[in-house]
């Protein structure tokens, strides 16, 4: 197996579950050190016991709910305070329970407090502590929908909209201190997450949902290649720089000191 590019601690967080406990067991086959951190107490010893009997790391679990402000705060003590960590993987979140016309308002204020509020925070800590440190990699996961919102809840497709752009600016204020960023945008992915907001994975295309394996996996080879954005599904990796062409040609464009004369009175 390859190496990660870094060495030392990863903390993980969303770990119980899904992406994030399948990140765990690839990260301690790579030979990472773990800080494992959600919800789930129980669920959390028992990938953590695994881990270490398979691959004989150390395995820490700090139980930590991230959308209530002093869990939120502990684990961020933890990125700030451990020199040993080198890899934040930013996975914890939920998804939408429908359309968001019918979706709970309170529902939706604790997904973004998820998606939004808490991966802030954990990944200035780490950018702040790990540029401090002069290493250290982030890894933020964000979704598809992030550049094609309109093919699911606004609110959910908003703040991955957000990881992704607070991904790529960072990425331009950390250049040269030695830390490096990647924003992983999954697509239909074979997790819980669909079955704790009501719906099945079962009921989807299946051609189009992807196993979590084979999504984290593609995203640590991304990473190791060193890019900044992971679209595990996009066949050809041109397209996507040529949306970002495109975004950069409007750059000239979008602060003048004059309206465009196409919204001049007529």
């Amino acid at each position: 197996m390859t190496n990660s590019p870094t060495s030392g601690t990863a903390l993980v967080t969303g770990a119980s579950a899904g992406i994030g406990a399948t990140y765990a067991d690839r990260l301690a086959r790579r030979g990472h050190d773990l800080v494992l951190v959600a919800r789930d107490a129980g669920r959390l010893s028992a990938l953590a016991e695994t881990l270490k009997a398979q691959y004989g790391v150390a395995v820490d679990v700090l139980r930590a709910d991230l959308s209530v402000a002093a869990d939120l705060r502990l684990v961020e003590k933890r990125l700030r305070e451990d020199a040993a960590i080198t890899l934040l993987v930013n996975n914890a979140g939920i998804g939408p329970k429908g359309g968001l016309l019918a979706d709970d308002i309170d529902y939706l204020d604790t997904m973004i407090a998820l998606n939004v509020t808490a991966a802030n925070r954990l990944a200035v800590a780490a950018a702040q502590a790990f540029s401090a440190r002069g290493k250290g990699t982030i890894v933020n996961i964000a979704s598809a929908v992030a550049i094609i919102p309109e093919l699911f809840n606004g609110t959910y497709s908003g703040t991955k909209a957000f990881v992704l752009a607070f991904t790529q600016a960072l990425a331009k204020e950390l250049d040269g201190t030695g830390v490096r960023l990647q924003a992983v945008l999954p697509g239909l992915t074979r997790t819980e997450i669909f079955d704790r907001a009501g719906g099945s994975i079962d009921a989807l295309d299946q051609n189009r949902v992807m196993d979590v394996a084979d999504l984290v996996d593609a995203a640590l080879a991304g990473l190791d290649q060193g890019e900044l954005v992971t679209i595990p599904s996009l066949p050809e990796k041109a397209d996507w720089e040529k949306l970002q062409a495109a975004r950069f040609a409007l750059g000239p464009n979008i602060s003048h000191n004059k309206p465009a004369a196409r919204y001049a009175a007529a």
